[in-house]
């Protein structure tokens, strides 16, 4: 049965003793709302559902928003705060409008008698199946605040992780966008008017300044075109990505053998499976569910095609190593703590040191491309400037001879 979330009514009146008052009140419908006034002693004149801006609403909540959710909870709870008590207080601190209505909604639920878990599940846009089912195993070991502090330190490094990435990828992305607009600039607006000047030449123009002046007079009548093709086929990649599996999965297995950055999304696919594998281990979770909690945040089609085969080998009753071993896929470090932790007992810490290797391996790998990205950038940009500049003054060199 579907459950009503609770809206927000903006009400006006006066109070028991006359005094006139507004102000904004939760709930199901417009009748259960002016029950409720009735009750506090407001006589309401109007009530009615709060508008929503039509520009500027709400920002949407993003991971981000989770994660520091998550730690705040585990912060509340740890600190003996009751736990519908915890929701209030985060809530009364949450920045985005968005959010604290998320929040809210939470609450309704489970001061109406829901588990947290429950509660969780009924928003799988924001709190995926891994999020609830930690929770859930919280809730039934009566260790709640202590796998709260589990999952927001797994949030955290997983959100750390993915702005390394992010940085990765939007420092080339970046050089070569300041790179289009600098060389169209330059085609588009000042070419014209060089070529202007050497319409009065007397002699036959250089080569390269004749090509340079025919790209300016193609991109000067076709740049719209131009960038409407970019704008078309960046959105039709991202409608690819998402409608076609078999594309998706072409993709994730190209970028891994991108150079450069082919290999830290490879290292951060490692890590990540390597810190989802400890954390649902440690929670208790049984490996093969574990397994395949690991897959779904895998991010890649490679290593969710190899992770359900590891739980499939897992069921037969073969060793974690092993079995990540026969997939050919997984470093050697990854293999042997795997090992070391099968044979110790210890399996969640031993994957857990390999996810903060892998993670300081991001790190340091990132640091790098962004060292040498630099220089590059300088080159790139200095190679298109001057050679257009070359390409403009050739004739200028020329002008001696023709006086």
């Amino acid at each position: 049965m579907a459950t009503v979330q609770a809206q927000t009514f903006v009400y006006k009146g006066k109070d028991k003793r006359g005094k006139a008052t507004q102000g904004e009140i939760k709930g199901t419908n417009l009748m259960l709302v002016k029950a409720q006034l009735r009750k506090q002693g407001v006589i309401t004149t109007s009530v009615k559902k709060k508008s929503k801006p039509l520009f500027g609403g709400s920002k949407p909540i993003n991971s981000a928003d989770i994660s520091l959710f998550t730690r705040q909870m585990a912060t509340m709870m740890k600190a003996g705060v009751p736990l519908v008590q915890s929701f209030e207080i985060v809530s009364e601190g949450a920045e985005k409008e968005s959010l604290k209505e998320l929040i809210n909604t939470i609450q309704d639920d489970v001061s109406a008698g829901l588990s947290f878990g429950v509660s969780l599940r009924k928003h799988p846009k924001y709190f995926d199946d891994l999020f609830c089912s930690l929770v859930e195993a919280g809730e039934q070991s009566g260790a709640l605040e202590t796998m709260l502090d589990r999952i927001a330190t797994y949030k955290e490094k997983t959100e750390a992780l993915k702005a390394k990435i992010k940085k990765a990828l939007t420092y080339p992305i970046a050089v070569v966008v300041v790179a289009i607009v600098v060389t169209g600039i330059l085609l588009v607006k000042v070419v014209p008017t060089f070529a202007e000047t050497f319409s009065g030449f007397g002699a036959d123009l250089p080569a390269f300044t004749l090509f340079v002046l025919g790209l300016s007079e193609t991109a000067q009548e076709y740049w719209f075109i131009w960038l409407v093709a970019l704008i078309a086929t960046f959105i039709c990649f991202k409608e690819a990505r998402k409608r076609s599996p078999k594309f998706s999965d072409a993709v994730d297995k190209f970028s891994l053998k991108i150079p450069i950055t082919g290999n830290i999304m490879y290292q951060a696919i490692v890590a990540r499976f390597a810190r989802t594998l400890s954390t649902t281990f440690a929670a208790g979770v049984p490996l093969v569910d574990a397994l395949n909690s690991v897959a779904g945040a895998s991010g890649n089609a490679v290593y969710r095609e190899a992770t359900l085969k590891v739980r499939d080998e897992v069921t037969t009753g073969i060793q974690l190593n092993q079995a990540l071993r026969a997939t050919g896929k997984f470093p050697v470090l990854l293999l042997q703590m795997a090992s070391i932790g099968e044979e110790s007992g210890a399996l969640d810490e031993m994957l857990e040191k390999a996810a903060v290797h892998y993670e300081d391996a991001v790190d340091n790998a990132v640091d790098n491309l962004t060292t040498l990205l630099e220089p590059m950038i300088m080159s790139v940009l200095g190679i298109l400037v001057g050679g257009l500049l070359i390409a403009m003054y050739l004739p200028i060199f020329k002008l001696g001879s023709v006086i």
